[in-house]
């Protein structure tokens, strides 16, 4: 990498050249990604000494992580969390509101009383829906006011839908 690029310590928005926020065009993450690989691409130091060649994968490395983080809503929301000094904590931390709990039931029981496709996607429709209304708070409270801790909140019930979509998407595979 050239001497103007940037540090293999910075964040990801930092290696990225993108603002520390939510709405991020997921075009402009992949084109940045391609311009950062042409640069470090290790098969550019092939032919270089063994610390070069070192050195471009870690590059290579540490732009793909970080495009991995960035590309990915959930986990770039998680991420600008974790540098607010709010990580989400998925694994240790699964209390939820009581009345979105109550939703997940819901839906839980109508899948698995659902017998037609049209209830499926009826069903899909509405976690959909839900997921888009989330997206959008998410945005809110990262871009519009800065709150890390709405914003966990926010991706907590976002991973619990996308894990429901999934089991959705699968059952409506086999009908």
């Amino acid at each position: 990498m050239s001497e103007a690029a940037p540090s293999l310590h910075d964040d990801d928005f930092a290696l990225f050249g993108l603002p520390r926020c939510f709405a991020l065009d997921r075009a402009q993450i992949d084109e940045r990604w391609k311009q950062l690989q042409r640069l470090a691409h290790p098969d550019r130091f092939a032919h270089q000494a063994a610390a070069a060649q070192r050195i471009a994968m870690q590059w290579s490395v540490r732009i793909n992580e970080a495009y991995q983080r960035l590309r990915d809503p959930l986990r770039r929301a998680a991420y600008w969390c974790e540098l607010q000094g709010v990580p989400v904590d998925a694994e240790s931390n699964t209390a939820m509101p009581a009345d979105f709990l109550m939703q997940q039931m819901q839906w839980r029981e109508a899948l698995d009383e659902a017998q037609a496709p049209a209830q499926l996607h009826r069903l899909l429709q509405e976690v959909e829906d839900e997921r888009a209304r989330r997206l959008a708070l998410l945005a809110e409270a990262i871009d519009q006011r800065g709150d890390a801790r709405a914003a966990v909140s926010q991706v907590r019930a976002l991973m619990f839908i996308e894990r429901f979509a999934d089991a959705l998407q699968a059952r409506l595979e086999s009908a």
